[in-house]
């Protein structure tokens, strides 16, 4: 189970997409009426004039189970979650409007609420984003559901945003470091795919602290789109995939030492599983994070940093 927390101005645009919709079937209502989506928004608005300094007095947060769940996940049961997690999360005291949605085939629904309470005060939305994990990883214990597999479980058709360019720039590293044999080849081949490396210099010196990726305009740091994707998991990964392929030496045939070449031929090479667990080498190497390595991988990112300084001087 996991959830997605939202505060918005406009209770008419909000409570119309929720409603207006054939596959829409409203599971519970508190202090507002149910006969039309106008009706509805009328009563949420009279109550948002209690506290008209309140900008974003809107509350919606969408609550989403995997497929497996599905057997269990009746209307009552979603509803009683839901009435759950808004206690949880500090939601009391309000209107409220719970519906469910059956668009797509992994249940959900969603929970559009009032910000200003009944008493006109407002509900908190600080720290939202926080107690919404714990709030959602608590009630997945509780009641045992699904628990998917990391990011690979995410139905990516469904995101929006930032979230789908994360998850974009995720995918294409991942598929990168399947071939790259060096930070060079990687920055070429993110590039091919409209995605720039930014790297974070401590100090003057040209010790790595960190990395960022960039990518239609918007930039997200390494540790933001996966805690796998900062410099020393990224670094471990290339330099294990050069490991992997260095040939060994035949004991009974002369083999001269040769330097490895400084590119290694895409596509030429396959990621082997780890025998117990079936997981790609890769896999494992970006599920844990190595100790930061302070050089720069090739040098190019720093002679730029220089050369724009010159410039600036």
């Amino acid at each position: 189970m996991i959830g997605k927390p939202i505060t918005g101005k406009s209770f008419g645009g909000c409570v119309r997409y929720l409603v207006n919709r054939p596959e829409a079937h409203i599971l519970e209502a508190e202090g507002v009426r149910i006969q039309s989506a106008r009706s509805i928004r009328e009563d949420f608005n009279m109550q948002r004039k209690m506290n008209p300094g309140l900008g974003k007095a809107v509350g919606h947060t969408i609550l989403s189970w995997s497929l497996e769940d599905s057997a269990r996940l009746t209307d009552e049961n979603m509803a009683a979650v839901a009435r759950e997690y808004m206690e949880m999360m500090g939601i009391r005291d309000t209107q409220y409007l719970i519906v469910r949605h059956t668009d797509t085939a992994h249940p959900h629904l969603h929970i559009v609420y009032n910000r200003v309470d009944n008493e006109g005060k407002t509900i908190s939305d600080r720290n939202n984003y926080r107690r919404n994990v714990q709030a959602c990883k608590d009630l997945t214990l509780k009641y045992g559901y699904h628990i998917a597999e990391g990011k690979k479980a995410v139905n990516r058709q469904r995101l929006k945003g930032a979230d789908k360019l994360k998850f974009s720039i995720y995918d294409t590293i991942r598929q990168a470091l399947k071939t790259c044999a060096n930070w060079q080849e990687l920055e070429h081949k993110l590039k091919q795919n409209g995605i720039t490396i930014h790297y974070k210099y401590k100090g003057n010196t040209g010790e790595i602290q960190g990395i960022s990726f960039e990518k239609d305009g918007v930039k997200f740091k390494g540790s933001a789109i996966d805690r796998s994707m900062g410099f020393a998991g990224i670094d471990k990964a290339l330099k294990h995939h050069v490991a992997l392929h260095i040939p060994t030496k035949d004991p009974t045939k002369p083999n001269p030492l040769r330097p490895l070449p400084d590119t290694l031929e895409p596509g030429r090479y396959t990621i082997a599983s780890h025998p117990h667990t079936g997981k790609d080498i890769l896999d494992i190497l970006l599920e844990s994070r190595a100790d930061s390595v302070p050089y720069d991988p090739f040098g190019q990112a720093l002679k730029r940093k220089k050369k724009k300084r010159k410039r600036k001087l």
